[in-house]
């Protein structure tokens, strides 16, 4: 097929001989499967910000670290520079995570190269060499379910224990090859530390999965994975090989309000005789 304007400098570089086939148009990048020398790899070409569909993606970018101050500044002014700024955080988020997740035991494709809003990376196949199907498009019985469901609560939470959040996980963000599911589309990874949101998105990646093998196994329906994990998280108990149950008790202690009182009045007049104490300091100097 004719090289797409996007793919060219790879071309050009010596690092794409040919594109075969368009795979997909996604809400952030179109994705072609291309030969590189002897192997069959894909480019994923991320769509610049106006033409992309992905919604609020201020709000996964938050907590984001640049490492280099001017750029940073130049972000959060929203200028020109500062916009071409955000673009390649944006597109070189993925790269980051991809490499972060597969040192962390998570299944992912393997990057190779990253050019010009274009992320050349391995191809998912199935057993007979064909594009690996997404888990959508997929019917397994019950206990493949099961078995599944628990492979990808597990790379959750290792993903969780290097600091990340999908933010898009479902049953259209996970491909199915000979092995199990292989997690796919991290652009908008979230920092768990850093994003307000971290939290909600997780819960809402862990219970969009559970839902879909609920469809398998409808006793999943009845597990609280979400609540588990981030409460393992929150605590400092959550380890990459951590085994979980899917169970979450709900406090059932009653909020004693006036000892939260009694606490806040005590800060309180703590911080007034700091002050009183401070002045007098000042005074006397």
């Amino acid at each position: 097929m004719k090289i797409p304007k996007r793919i060219q400098p790879l071309v050009d570089s010596g690092l794409v001989d040919e594109v075969i086939s368009r795979l997909m148009s996604g809400k952030e990048a179109d994705v072609y499967v291309v030969r590189c020398g002897a192997d069959i790899r894909c480019a994923k070409v991320y769509k610049e910000a106006l033409k992309r569909s992905f919604k609020q993606a201020v709000l996964y970018q938050e907590g984001r670290k640049v490492r280099n101050s001017r750029r940073a500044r130049a972000m959060e002014k929203g200028s020109k520079f500062g916009r071409k700024q955000q673009e390649e955080t944006w597109q070189t988020a993925e790269v980051d995570a991809l490499y972060r997740l597969a040192s962390a035991g998570v299944r992912v494709p393997q990057p190779y190269d990253c050019l010009d809003g274009v992320l050349l990376m391995e191809l998912i196949t199935d057993a007979e060499g064909q594009v690996a199907p997404r888990l959508g498009d997929i019917s397994m019985t019950a206990e493949q379910a099961l078995a599944d469901h628990a492979m990808v609560m597990r790379y959750v939470v290792r993903m969780l224990c290097v600091g990340l959040v999908h933010g898009d996980l479902s049953e259209f963000n996970v491909l199915v090859d000979a092995d199990g599911p292989v997690i796919i589309d991290l652009p908008q990874a979230v920092d768990a530390a850093g994003n307000n949101n971290a939290e909600s998105m997780l819960a809402r990646d862990v219970n969009n999965i559970t839902n879909y093998y609920a469809h398998y196994a409808p006793e999943l329906l009845n597990s609280q994975y979400a609540k588990e994990i981030w409460a393992l998280y929150e605590n400092g108990e959550l380890h990459a090989d951590t085994e979980l149950t899917g169970h979450f008790a709900e406090s059932t202690q009653a909020i004693d309000v006036d000892a939260v009182m009694d606490e806040i009045n005590a800060a309180y007049a703590e911080e007034q005789e700091r002050q009183a104490r401070l002045r007098e300091s000042e005074e006397a100097g």
